[in-house]
């Protein structure tokens, strides 16, 4: 740490700290504006979402092109388009990251981010958890950043749980669960009660609009990954 003061002034008027702040990243392979926002609207939808005024880093590796400066300009205002910030660059060739600093971007180390996969994944759950105890109604969000959620009422038709980490619910889940939403696979949902309208683990997407079969519906249930399949199954119950 390096601090700077005046010389009849003691107290620092700054001080330089090292960090260990990790931005996610955007790993786009394509370029093309109307991709971009159509595979954007499919993962983030067209209002507030889990990565709302996200600061991200964007992450040329699977670009074999060399984009020019209108193109990463592009980029960045399609990002901002929903909600994102752009404010750095990592990877790719010496020519791409001239681009990107042409574009404004600031260029990073690869220490400097959160590596991700096209378009926007995976981050670490920290262990901390949210709890909510009282009822999600209709129309409301909570999500649990960088953690897990843990619900101990009824998540209405309509309400909306999201996490990083796994999702828990003590009641009749009956809206909508995404679990692992910066793309932790590992993630799961548990509840005691499914009857959910949507659940997704790491922005796999299953609705459940057909009815659950007897075994699951309104049971105590659990949904996680195998491989890129979403599976749910009851829970086990003791006597």
């Amino acid at each position: 740490m390096t601090s700077f003061a005046y010389a009849d002034d003691p107290a620092p008027v700054f001080e330089f700290k090292s960090t260990t702040t990790k931005l996610t990243a955007f790993v786009p392979s394509s370029l093309e504006p109307e991709k971009l926002i159509l595979a954007l609207q499919e993962q983030l939808g067209d209002g507030e979402h889990f990565l709302s005024n996200e600061q991200i880093a964007i992450d040329f590796s699977l670009l074999k092109s060399i984009p020019s400066a209108i193109e990463i300009a592009a980029l960045v205002n399609v990002l901002r388009q929903f909600q994102l910030k752009p404010i750095a660059a990592q990877g790719g060739s010496i020519d791409q990251q001239v681009a990107a600093q042409e574009a404004g971007l600031v260029i990073l180390q690869d220490s400097g981010i959160t590596p991700a996969a096209a378009p926007i994944v995976e981050t670490i759950a920290a262990p901390s958890a949210m709890i909510i105890d009282r009822p999600v109604r209709t129309g409301q969000q909570v999500y649990a950043k960088g953690g897990d959620l843990i619900v101990l009422a009824l998540v209405s038709h309509g309400a909306e749980v999201i996490a990083d980490g796994n999702i828990h619910v003590y009641a009749p889940l009956r809206g909508r669960a995404l679990a692992g939403a910066r793309g932790n696979t590992e993630a799961r949902i548990f509840t005691t009660c499914m009857e959910a309208e949507l659940v997704s683990i790491a922005g796999v997407y299953r609705s459940l609009d057909a009815d659950l079969p007897d075994s699951i519906a309104g049971k105590p249930s659990q949904i996680f990954l195998d491989q890129d399949k979403l599976v749910i199954e009851a829970l086990s119950q003791t006597n």
